[in-house]
Formats: structure tokens, sequence, C-alpha cells
């Protein structure tokens, strides 16, 4: 009699700049919700290898070498950095960015398209620098204060983010300031810096160590009654000022679909890297009250607000 043999279990690593914490292990689950739906059901025909850098840059090269030796079936990054390390870790292992940005960077290849074995989903399409600005210049009342851009000196994505931040700038006729930290322990001094220097506001980049930081530099900019726009929903929710940028969840949905169909055969270079269609504008108008601004209405009207 032949036995059937049993297939073995496809290995996902998991790459992520972030730590554990309950938002972003919410959004692995989504991920794996996602691919349970597509067919890829955990501990049956799938395996999921984590590793979490908290923040820390310097963690990334030494976990993605280990997700490469694991002989895993693809990579799936969280953050610029995170893919870039995978990048180098490999030219052959499928590399699916859940967030980050490929063009722009060196996951970029010689023709400014992504490397035959990146793909996913782009946190930095064109025009959201822009209305960044755009918002938290009105939000402050105008004026002719300098707006003040928070970057991540190791994070590949930044000099992009910076480079679109001060054209508009220039356009606008907003002078755009450049503060970099090299880690969490620089935040404290980096907005202080802002304080002394008497901006107006600051726009926090686009980053996974940001991210994992977003409680610390909301508390960091109350404290110093600065109006911080950010990123992501999640920022607001932990209590920065606004917040715009597309839903962080539909990037692990649509990562997971990527997934699965480069476990069905596609290749990455087949995938294009998507942009997001949908964006969110949020208001927390309790940190509002918390630093003393009155956001005009005008202003919230077209936003959704949070707190009291």
């Amino acid at each position: 009699m032949n036995e059937t043999r049993k297939q073995p279990r496809r290995q996902i690593g998991i790459l992520e700049m972030a730590s554990p914490d309950r938002d972003r292990l919410a959004l692995w689950d989504i991920f794996k919700r996602r691919l349970h739906e597509l067919g890829h059901i955990e501990s049956q025909n799938i395996d999921f290898q984590f590793r979490w850098a908290e923040g820390r840059h310097e963690r990334l090269a030494s976990a993605a070498a280990e997700l490469v030796r694991s002989n895993v079936d693809a990579l799936v990054t969280a953050g610029t950095p995170a893919a870039a390390a995978a990048s180098q870790a490999t030219d052959s292992i499928p590399i699916i960015m859940a967030t980050g940005v490929g063009l722009g960077t060196q996951l970029t290849g010689a023709a400014s398209k992504p490397k035959a074995n990146v793909t996913g989903i782009s946190d930095l399409p064109a025009g959201v620098s822009e209305l960044r600005l755009r918002f938290l210049r009105e939000a402050i009342g105008g004026g002719d204060k300098p707006l003040a851009l928070l970057v991540d000196r190791a994070n590949p994505s930044s000099p992009l983010a910076l480079r679109e931040s001060q054209e508009v700038g220039r356009a606008l006729g907003i002078a755009i300031r450049d503060y970099w930290v090299a880690g969490p322990d620089q935040l404290g001094d980096a907005i202080s810096a802002m304080r002394s220097d008497g901006v107006g506001g600051f726009v926090i980049a686009p980053g996974a160590m940001f991210f994992a930081q977003r409680k610390a530099l909301a508390e960091l900019a109350r404290a110093r009654r600065l109006p911080s726009m950010s990123v992501r929903r999640e920022y607001a929710e932990a209590g920065c000022l606004m917040a715009y940028g597309a839903p962080i969840r539909e990037n692990y949905r649509q990562a997971a679909a990527y997934v699965s169909q480069i476990l069905g055969g596609r290749k990455p270079a087949d995938l294009p890297i998507a942009e997001p269609t949908e964006f969110d504008f949020i208001v927390n108008l309790s940190t509002a009250n918390a630093i003393g601004l009155a956001v005009p209405r005008s202003l919230l009207a077209r936003a959704e607000t949070i707190g009291a």
C-alpha cells in the first residue's frame, strides 16, 4: 500500500522592527487570519518564526541572518530597516514588506525598481507629506514659525521623507528643520531642541522605531506643549495630537495576500509595490487641550476626533 506523504509545513519568517506590544501583535493576528482565509493554517500547513528588534536597529542584521539560515520560504518585514536587513541577508528568499518604503532606498535596483526578491506595500505614497504639513500648519494657526521633521538616522527611508518634506515646505513657504535621532534614548533631547528652537510643531517621519516609541513620543510632545503630526492612527490614540496616514491593518491583509501568491508560485517581481488608497485623519482633542491648542473648526470638520 502506498502511503500519502505528508507535505512539510511552509515556513514564514517575520522580521519586525517594533516591539511585541498589544497593538503590534493584533496586526500580526490580522495577517494570520487573512492567510487562514486563503488556506494557510497555522500548525497545519504553515508556521511562523518571529524576530523582534524592539526598536533597536542593531538587532536586525543578526535576526535576519537567523531567519535566512532557517530556510524560510518567505520573509515578511515590518519597517524599512527590517526590509533593508532582510534584503542584505538574502537575494533569493522572497521578501514582502508589510510596512516600509522600497523605492528610493537601497531596496531599489539600479533602474529604480524594487530588487527582484522584494515586494510589498509602500508607506510613503505621493502627496501625504504635503497634507501632513498643511494640516499641522493649519492646526497651529498658520504664522511664520518653522516646522520640524523628526527623522530616524538608521532608517533608509528617512532621507526620502526629509527630501519630500523640504520640497513641500519650499512650495508652501514653510521652513522645515530636521532633527535626527539614532535611537529611542535621543527622543527627549530632540524634542527639547525643537522647543528651544521655537518650532511651531513637528511631523514624525515614517518608521517602525517611532511606532514602537509612540507613547513616549506623545508624552514628550505634551510635556513640551508641542503639536505633533504622525503617520498612523495608533500614534494619535497613544496621545500624539494628530495623525494622517493609511490604516495599517490593511497593510497586513495585503501582505498576507502577497505571501499566499508567492507560496503558490508567483515571483516577487511579478507583484508590484502597492500603495494605499484610503487614509485616516485623526485629531486627539485631549492632547489639544493639554497643550493649550484650539484646533480650528474648519480642520476638525475634516477629521475624526478622539478624546474629550
